[in-house]
């Protein structure tokens, strides 16, 4: 019942939430025998996940795997009660929370697990979950949670040396840093204080000075023991190291009375250091050192820190120092993993002034950095990243990234410095390219399409480029497929490249400009190829319109669908509300229902509402993609996935549809459409300007002036588009919109 509340839904649609089946351990142990892998995943007590598997063991199927997603426990302790036909098949499986957004799954292994079954679980956790996977060592904590922890506590130890408050060191180790918005203790907030304190008891009990030289700093700071006493225990309970009072945002202070007491919040970062951050990370990382103030010789000493760390435990941690940089980027948000920034910032430089801080008893720890730091491959080489392979510290040389099948299905994986592949940006052969877009082929089959603009905007250039793709495909490929290597599949439509010529010649400009976009949309509806979208991140507006008209689309869970030009006073131009109509005409002849309303109501509602969908899922249930699409829960999978269905296509003999006409609401549609909207407006819940845009889609989608029931062709519909995309662009409400979206980028209410 929880998660059908949450927003955006945990599972991507929050009615899947029903899919769940409860079960207990009285009545239904039997439900295990029909599992393929069963993950364990109760309270963080080893007395407690030992009596639980010895329970459930006779209840396991033969060929089953069995997991824990346990933090930080011993992997190999948990499994010496499992009988010896189970052990080969268990393992540590940990993933991040929350799981729908964290890449991150560690597997551990212990000595009697069958490396087949890791392999197993790996290719299942990659493809069908859409996770990056590291293999971790069975040390405390294992990789992401013992670095990032202890990475926390010392600099928790940093902010009290430096005096700093929580909200500036917030500012100064998030986004300026290239790590997650969250920055430290916000972060911690999120996580949920317990469960910090958890996690840094799991290293204080299998830990020792003996163990790791660090062991001093792992006692539970002072203002996280008071805060977990008094119950607040960060986001779930309302208040942590920040607390939320109306519309305000609080910060707790420890000496502001005796217990701590929370007062007013919003403390920035000097904004020099600001200035800093945004430099190479060889000249950042000597201004931090040299600088004189509180804050910049804060961050050094947090990066030499956890730089110190790693180096020390890379041997026992991790196989690899790639595994350590992808645990940190892909469990902590960290845009470049530790050693990614040292090697950056030059290896031998940086080296040199961590241990001259060891040297001078400024670091937290004596111990000196390991011998390869300074000597052998990597020293020679200049880091622990190189093409053959990463760092393995215990046996002294470079390994390549793991080869299983299921990263063939990768074409450009997720990558540390030095060690990528050729970039997609070059890869392949060139068809032809300009400023604004890339006609690629990777097998002399498929033509790929890749806009260039910012933010993936299809401006007049990127639209010529893709009527030229459609031809070239037609004539020389069997397919076509749009994809691009980031985020971003498309932010729509390029408003600012239109506003010039908008300015010279007036409206005529931008009806030719919708024109042409609407023509290309057509092109790629009726090419005579099939033609893939390849959808990641943002598809907006006309970056929709240039999904929902293609044959077919391919979409990672984390796509975001929408016609959201009513954001900025506009309605879609480029053949989306045609498309709503003709779809609403398509499912209304497939049933019994006479009226043609009630298809229209929802994708009319998505439209005038600005809806995004917050996950493929989503999108399916607004329309913008369809039951026969395809979802990969892979981001590095995409493209593989998008070839192979345009092939597919092709293979099966593919045609495109024919362009038939199709009935639509006419004016009594547009009539009571046009009711409901004057109810909104009048009690306040829409503005006069969306009430006079919403009354302009209904009349798009309803066919115009026109009887109920008379059919109609795209080109129509259209040109209504058109007409009515053009009569807001000179209207002075709009263009408040516009020009506040441009200059804040936020939607402005008017």
């Amino acid at each position: 019942a929880n998660l059908k509340k949450l927003k955006p839904a945990p599972l991507g649609n929050a009615d899947d939430a029903d899919l769940i089946v409860q079960a207990n351990y009285e009545e239904n142990m039997g439900l295990l025998g029909q599992c393929d892998l069963i993950i364990e995943a109760i309270a963080e007590r080893m007395d407690w996940k030992l009596d639980l598997y010895q329970k459930i063991a006779p209840h396991v199927a033969p060929h089953a795997i069995v997991a824990s997603n346990t933090s930080g426990l011993s992997i190999t302790e948990l499994s010496k009660v499992l009988p010896e036909s189970l052990k080969p098949r268990f393992c540590g499986i940990h993933f991040f929370n929350p799981p729908r957004y964290m890449y991150l799954v560690e597997l551990i292994n212990t000595p009697t697990t069958d490396a087949h079954i890791l392999d197993d679980l790996e290719s299942f956790v990659t493809t069908a979950l859409g996770k990056g996977v590291v293999r971790a060592h069975d040390t405390p904590n294992f990789i992401a949670n013992r670095i990032g922890i202890a990475g926390m506590l010392t600099t928790m130890k940093q902010v009290e040396n430096f005096g700093l408050s929580y909200d500036v060191v917030d500012d100064l180790t998030g986004k300026k840093l290239g790590r997650a918005s969250s920055g430290t203790f916000r972060t911690a907030d999120v996580v949920g204080l317990d469960t910090m304190a958890h996690v840094i008891k799991t290293l204080q009990d299998k830990l020792s000075p003996d163990t790791d030289p660090f062991y001093e700093h792992f006692a539970t700071p002072k203002v996280l023991s008071t805060l977990i006493e008094q119950g607040k225990l960060g986001q779930k309970t309302g208040a942590g190291f920040y607390q939320k009072k109306g519309r305000d945002i609080l910060r707790f202070d420890l000496t502001a009375q005796e217990g701590g007491a929370y007062v007013p919040s919003g403390g920035k970062a000097d904004e020099v250091v600001g200035r800093m951050l945004k430099k190479p990370a060889a000249e950042r990382l000597a201004l931090l050192r040299g600088a004189k103030g509180a804050e910049p010789r804060f961050l050094w000493a947090m990066l030499r820190d956890q730089l110190h760390y790693c180096a020390v435990h890379l041997a026992e941690v991790a196989e690899t120092a790639r595994d350590i940089d992808f645990a940190m980027r892909w469990g902590f948000g960290m845009k470049q993993g530790p050693f990614e920034l040292w090697q950056e910032a030059g290896w031998l430089q940086v080296a040199q002034w961590i241990q001259e801080d060891i040297d001078n008893g400024q670091a937290l720890c004596k111990t000196p950095l390991p011998d390869w730091v300074f000597n052998g491959p990597v020293a020679l080489a200049g880091g622990v990243h190189q093409a053959q392979g990463s760092w393995n510290a215990k046996e002294q040389c470079f390994v390549p990234r793991r080869t299983l099948p299921v990263y063939e299905r990768q074409h450009f994986p997720e990558t540390v410095m030095q060690t990528a592949p050729q970039q997609a940006s070059v890869a392949g052969r060139t068809v032809e390219e300009n400023a604004a877009i890339r006609l690629w082929t990777l097998d002399e089959e498929i033509l790929i399409v890749s806009i260039k603009t910012k933010m993936h905007a299809i401006s007049p250039e990127a639209g010529e480029g893709l009527a030229k793709a459609i031809e070239i495909a037609e004539k020389q490929f069997k397919g076509l497929v749009i994809w691009s290597a980031d985020e971003m599949f498309s932010a729509g439509a390029d408003l600012q490249a239109m506003l010039p010529a908008f300015m010279a010649v007036g409206v005529s400009a931008v009806n030719e400009a919708e024109h042409m976009l609407q023509e290309v949309m057509l092109k790629l509806r009726y090419a005579n190829v099939p033609t893939v979208s390849a959808i990641r991140g943002i598809a907006l507006g006309g970056g929709c319109e240039l999904a929902v008209y293609s044959a077919k689309r391919v979409a990672t869970m984390e796509s975001y669908m929408g016609l959201v030009e009513v954001g900025v006073g506009l309605v879609p131009g480029a053949g989306g509300l045609t498309y709503i109509a003709r779809r609403a005409a398509e499912n209304a002849a497939t049933s019994t229902h006479k009226d043609l309303l009630p298809f229209l109501t929802e994708g009319f509602t998505a439209a005038a509402m600005a809806k995004v969908g917050t996950s493929a899922l989503e999108s399916k249930k607004l329309g913008y993609l369809l039951e026969s699409d395809v979802i990969v829960p892979n981001k590095d999978e995409l493209l593989f996935v998008a070839i192979s269905q345009a092939k597919a296509m092709a293979q099966a003999g593919y045609r495109p549809p024919h362009q038939r006409l199709f009935a639509v609401a006419g004016r009594s549609g547009t009539a009571t459409i046009k009711g409901q909207l004057v109810n909104m407006r009048d009690g306040g819940f829409i503005s006069q300007h969306d009430f006079h845009i919403a009354s302009l889609i209904a009349n798009v989608v309803c066919g115009g002036d026109v009887d109920a029931g008379t059919m109609v062709n795209e080109s129509y519909l259209m040109a209504l588009e058109r007409e009515a995309f053009c009569s807001l662009i000179t209207h002075a409400k709009t263009q408040e919109r516009i020009m506040g979206m441009l200059a804040t980028g936020k939607p402005v209410r008017n």
